[in-house]
């Protein structure tokens, strides 16, 4: 008697015609049609190990099997290892049989290492179909952490006037509702380097005209540093404890002062670019309706891994309907 493989014998399973053809029908599927996503072979942290069993499944489908759950709002290593048992999820993923939870909170630890550049390697496909605009916005929003995630903490979100326990992410967007740069934080409130390190990401990617952030931007370095690269900051000017505060609306009108003769900006100008800033609301949205709002894993870890899975799909998601010929800004996919 034959051995018959496990992907033959789900579809032996299918019990219609009808199902069968669900396999080509399911929602998430036209994730995978224009993307590959090879290049994470290429990383030394999915190599086979010199010793012990080899991968049985390999990076892509798994990644692909993360997309396809989070896009479907299963989050949590159990949750996607049963969404994964399903023959039509793991066919359509790629797979030749199901993973084991074992092996999917594996590839979520290994990921972690690279999480960073595979966001990184997204955004570049973003930015060669010339889907980024000239105007970039900083912002910070709260990640809400399980109640047994030992590693969160409580935190103040001065926007909700309330505290939340969890952890904080920064994004830079564009575009479609597009993160192309971000930093996963211990709360709402980064520090000021995680501001600039996630500014020069952002500059790293391509260079706006226009880099817009609320006045918790207003900061001197911040200002300097996207001047002195030929991009106009544009942030409400806070004046904190000054006895003696300037009479500006945005601090780079003072900075522009100081340090450029040759160029000004009216009012006006600064009041309606600086109205295109919500835009950064709706971007966090989106990731959060990704998986950022969901974080169920256990550890730091594990919760940076699934904040970067969720920035990830958002891009995915944005390239797939640009591919399609669909509103990239469309949070969905379009039926």
């Amino acid at each position: 008697m034959g051995i018959v493989s496990s992907k033959t014998q789900a579809l032996q399973e299918v019990a219609s015609v009808d199902d069968f053809l669900n396999v080509a029908a399911t929602e998430t599927v036209p994730l995978f049609e224009h993307l590959e996503f090879e290049f994470l072979l290429e990383y030394d942290v999915f190599a086979p190990a010199r010793r012990g069993r080899t991968r049985v499944h390999k990076p892509p489908e798994l990644f692909r099997g993360f997309l396809h759950c989070y896009y479907e709002d299963v989050y949590g290593t159990r949750p996607v290892t049963r969404e994964l048992q399903k023959p039509l999820v793991w066919l359509s993923c790629g797979f030749d049989r199901p993973p084991s939870r074992d092996t999917v909170d594996r590839f979520l630890t290994d990921l972690e290492h690279v999480v960073d550049e595979v966001f990184d390697h997204l955004v570049e496909q973003a930015a060669a179909r010339g889907l980024l605009d000239s105007t970039y916005r900083i912002d910070s929003t709260h990640v809400e952490a399980i109640p047994w995630n030992d590693e969160a903490s409580w935190n103040y979100d001065p926007t909700a006037e309330d505290h939340y326990y969890g952890f904080g992410c920064t994004i830079v967007s564009t575009g479609a509702k597009i993160p192309i740069a971000a930093e996963f934080t211990p709360a709402k409130q980064a520090a000021e380097e995680t501001a600039m390190r996630v500014t020069r990401d952002a500059l790293a990617v391509a260079q706006p005209i226009w880099m817009l952030g609320d006045s918790a931007y207003d900061t001197l370095d911040w200002h300097d540093y996207l001047l002195a690269a030929g991009v106009v900051p544009v942030a409400p000017y806070n004046p904190r404890n000054t006895d003696d505060p300037l009479d500006i609306e945005y601090r780079v009108e003072d900075r522009i002062e100081k340090h450029s003769e040759d160029v000004q900006l009216k009012q006006s100008v600064l009041d309606e670019t600086y109205n295109r800033r919500t835009q950064v609301e709706r971007t966090n949205d989106a990731v959060k309706d990704c998986g950022l709002g969901h974080v169920r894993a256990r550890g730091r870890v594990h919760a940076r891994a699934q904040v970067f899975l969720a920035l990830c799909l958002r891009v995915v998601v944005v390239l797939t309907n640009y591919e399609r010929g669909d509103n990239p800004g469309r949070e969905l996919l379009k039926a």
